[in-house]
């Protein structure tokens, strides 16, 4: 009873349920409405997958009145950025341009949150682009809970008023198709096993790896395709849909020094130990010790120090600098491990059973745990001495037992046959020049430009053997082209599943980027309904293009870039 008083009277609010003490079933049950009891639940969109692009794409309908049902496989929303356990990757001019107003808008409720949750040294508490954990890959990275809170406390005005029913716990598992569109999806609750159809004119595909697109008999691409088909400068004679990029299973850890936080030896942790990859080109030895540099594909040694202010990797992704916050918060940093050491690639999660996807995704555990296993009782330290068994892992940061994230890091999903597909020649640097035939370039100018994104080409070695793929992109545009499927009228994609390469995955798939598509197809429904019209027709028809284009720049979506040079 004094729960459920403090919720009701505190104040406190959604947005910090899930940092307060309650957990995840207090936060899913504060979200539940008479719908959730029905059978069927009807709305003007339904969306599958509560990732960034999933997220992005609701407020996008909500904001302009639309009712939305959203699911989400884990009892997180926020994909990659919360149950993924990745900080944002993002380019260099992200604190003052390049991205959407709402993607802003997060970036600023996450900073906000620690200035009010958590007792920041003066100094961090001022810093206007405070970095929780100054991490180098990027300018705020931080822990996954305040990304869930952030996100929940965007979601939760929409929740309260009945437009958005948001399934926790539920995933697709067919779809009822009358030619071209899509009449109905069920979705499966996965702890109770009880299914719901969920009926909407819009369906959008915001699952991690396009898990809608089968089950709706959406065409759609996956792995590597043939040079002949996209002439991508790096694509193969030959099409190899079985050569997707490695997944990881990421985790947090701190450091205590003096403690012993050793856990178990991992079952599998003698092969991965003395695992040497086979990859073309060569990586340089075994793979907890040695490793690629992504662009030049040269050896480096694993550099990895958790003392003092750390060094190597420590910091590539730390989530907490202890300087930024009370002297005894923390007893040393915390770090997020997604690293080259513990990415996967012997199988993939697309194209096969369950039983095998499974099966992989417990090995891609075992390499995670086996790495910190090495590192706590093995990695040769430059002061002679091996292994720091103060390393400790973090379950509670990411909301598991195991101490894993709540779901593997997808870099590469399924991807619809769209309307206009971006090719390498549209956004890499090399590709350009050499379309164009001099040294001065920029991106494809696309007319029908949705949103803008920058990052360079990445790719992490892959499933069929290749090793790093990373070199120079342009900043870029998301053509509305890409969104729109060649056949079915009323399925969108709105996560890394809209219409690029194997290779021009490599820079639309990091955190703004997905969040601007999730944005644009959710903006697009709205139009659509309003206007009374398809959302082929508004890429197709000048007028409606141009009236979609301001309607989009009237929310502060960017669409166009200043001139930049490449990255």
């Amino acid at each position: 009873m004094r729960r459920r008083q403090f919720l009701e009277t505190s104040g406190y609010g959604l947005a910090g349920l899930l940092t307060a003490g309650f957990g995840e079933q207090t936060a899913r049950a504060y979200f539940k409405t008479a719908a959730l009891n029905a059978r069927e639940i009807k709305a003007d969109v339904a969306i599958i997958g509560g990732g960034l692009g999933g997220c992005a794409a609701a407020l996008a309908a909500l904001r302009h009145g639309e009712t939305v049902v959203m699911t989400e496989p884990t009892d997180w929303i926020g994909g990659q950025l919360t149950q993924q356990a990745v900080p944002p990757d993002e380019h260099p001019w992200i604190e003052k341009f390049g991205a959407n107003a709402s993607y802003f808008d997060l970036r600023r409720r996450i900073r906000a949150y620690y200035r009010d949750h958590y007792p920041l040294t003066p100094e961090a508490a001022a810093r206007p682009f405070l970095n929780p954990g100054n991490g180098g890959v990027s300018k705020l990275c931080h822990e996954p809970r305040v990304a869930l809170a952030a996100l929940t406390a965007m979601l939760a005005p929409y929740a309260s008023a009945g437009k958005l029913t948001l399934l926790l716990e539920h995933a697709p598992i067919k779809a009822d198709v009358d030619g071209d569109f899509v009449k109905s999806v069920t979705v499966r609750d996965s702890r109770a096993g009880t299914e719901r159809t969920l009926l909407a004119p819009y369906f959008l595909d915001a699952t991690e790896m396009g898990d809608l697109l089968p089950l709706a008999g959406v065409e759609f691409v996956v792995g590597f395709e043939p040079k002949s088909e996209t002439g991508d400068l790096r694509g193969p004679e030959k099409a190899q849909p079985e050569n997707q990029q490695s997944f990881t299973c990421c985790f947090a850890m701190d450091y205590v020094a003096g403690a012993d936080h050793t856990i178990d030896k991992p079952a599998e942790y003698d092969f991965w130990r003395d695992y040497v990859p086979k990859l073309t080109p060569a990586w340089p030895g075994k793979m907890f010790g040695d490793a690629s540099e992504p662009i030049t594909l040269k050896g480096r040694k694993f550099a990895f120090d958790p003392t003092g202010n750390g060094q190597g990797f420590w910091v590539y992704r730390r989530i907490a600098d202890a300087k930024n916050f009370r002297e005894g918060l923390y007893p040393g940093g915390m770090t997020l491990v997604n690293w080259p050491q513990n990415d996967y690639w012997l199988g993939n999660l697309i194209g096969v059973s369950e039983d095998e996807a499974a099966k992989h995704v417990a090995r891609a555990k075992q390499l995670s745990l086996s790495l910190l296993y090495w590192m706590q009782t093995e990695f040769p330290r430059a002061d002679g001495k091996t292994g720091y068994r103060g390393l400790r892992l973090r379950p509670d940061v990411v909301g598991t037992a195991d101490g894993l994230a709540k779901h593997p890091y997808i870099r590469e999903s399924r991807r619809i046959r769209a309307e206009f597909t971006v090719l390498e020649a549209h956004v890499g640097t090399e590709a350009r020049r050499k379309a164009l035939g001099r040294e001065d370039v920029q991106a494809e100018k696309f007319t029908d430009s949705v949103g803008v994104g920058s990052y360079r080409i990445d790719l992490h070695p892959s499933s069929g053997g290749d090793n790093y793929i990373d070199v120079s992109s342009l900043p870029f545009q998301v053509p509305l082209g890409s969104l729109i499927p060649k056949r079915v009228e009323n399925l969108l994609p709105a996560c890394k599943n809209l219409g690029v390469t194997h290779i021009t995955n490599g820079c639309y798939r990091l955190h703004p980027v997905e969040w601007g598509i999730g944005e644009a197809a959710g903006a697009l429904v709205s139009f659509s309904l309003g206007r009374k019209t398809r959302p082929r027709a508004v890429r197709n028809t000048p007028k409606l293009l141009a009236d979609f284009q301001g309607f989009l720049t009237n929310q502060g979506v960017e669409i166009d870039w200043p001139r930049l040079t490449p990255r």
